[in-house]
């Protein structure tokens, strides 16, 4: 378990990944920063966390309110420097049999891009004024290429990734890591709300580790498991009248409500 964070703020924590990553770093003498949407999953994460020992702080926030994040994040700040932002929260949608709905591609994308970056905007400039610090990004596997089955939700990670692999060389300067991380199928809400075989399915703890082993060695990207990044490798590299074929055979996500991170 690495030992190097002593502040951590990680939003969409009331569960899946984001409530592993703070049950895998609560201890004695780490202070955690959790926020989600769901009162009743959050608060059975801070009471876990506070069990193992942590010093917790736990919000319930909608990182699309940019003045809210800002605030949020400059308090967790001012209580104890932030060692460690995970930039979490996220929704998806599915198609189903139609295309997802404009009012479904916008909230998935005010939540997955605008979320980030509310998130990210003053941590940074916090993270600058220490100069240390670091800033993980969740994206996916559905990142590298546009599924039709979830389009909002492969563009959103998409622009995460890049914005993320960007700032890494950019804030380097200023001493703060930038990691992204680019899990497959891990369990959570989104994917129990999935009726299809996923290939490689993780459990959240197993994610976890995995995301603090990369974190501690400060790898430009997290992707796992190794399984389905070799899948999605190849498929990012398949012409398009190949991947068009591949495309119309794959299984179709059911269309349904955001998932509540």
């Amino acid at each position: 378990m690495s030992l190097q964070y002593n502040a951590i703020l990680i939003t969409g924590a009331s569960s899946g990944i984001g409530a592993a990553l703070a049950l895998y770093y609560a201890r004695a003498g780490v202070t955690l920063f959790i926020s989600g949407r769901n009162q009743a999953r959050l608060k059975q994460v801070e009471n876990d966390c506070r069990a193992a020992g942590a010093n917790v702080f736990a919000d319930i926030l909608d990182v699309t309110d940019r003045n809210m994040m800002t605030d949020y994040v400059g308090k967790c700040h001012g209580i104890m420097p932030l060692s460690l932002v995970i930039a979490n929260a996220g929704i998806s949608a599915g198609s189903g049999d139609d295309s997802e709905s404009p009012d479904q591609v916008r909230q998935i994308m005010s939540t997955n891009i605008e979320g980030v970056l509310n998130t990210l905007d003053p941590a940074i400039a916090a993270m600058k004024q220490q100069r240390r610090g670091q800033i993980a990004i969740m994206s996916s596997q559905a990142s590298w290429r546009g599924l039709p089955s979830a389009p909002a939700y492969c563009a959103s990670k998409a622009a995460i990734r890049i914005y993320g692999e960007a700032l890494r060389g950019n804030l380097a300067r200023d001493h703060i890591r930038v990691n992204v991380i680019c899990p497959g199928f891990v369990k959570s809400g989104i994917t129990d709300a999935n009726n299809f075989r996923m290939p490689f399915l993780m459990e959240a703890p197993k994610a976890a580790k995995i995301i603090d082993r990369g974190l501690t060695r400060n790898k430009a990207v997290i992707a796992f498991p190794w399984q389905m990044n070799m899948a999605t490798c190849l498929l990012k590299h398949l012409p398009y009248w190949a991947f068009d074929r591949l495309a119309a055979r794959l299984p179709k996500k059911t269309a349904q409500a955001y998932n509540q991170p």
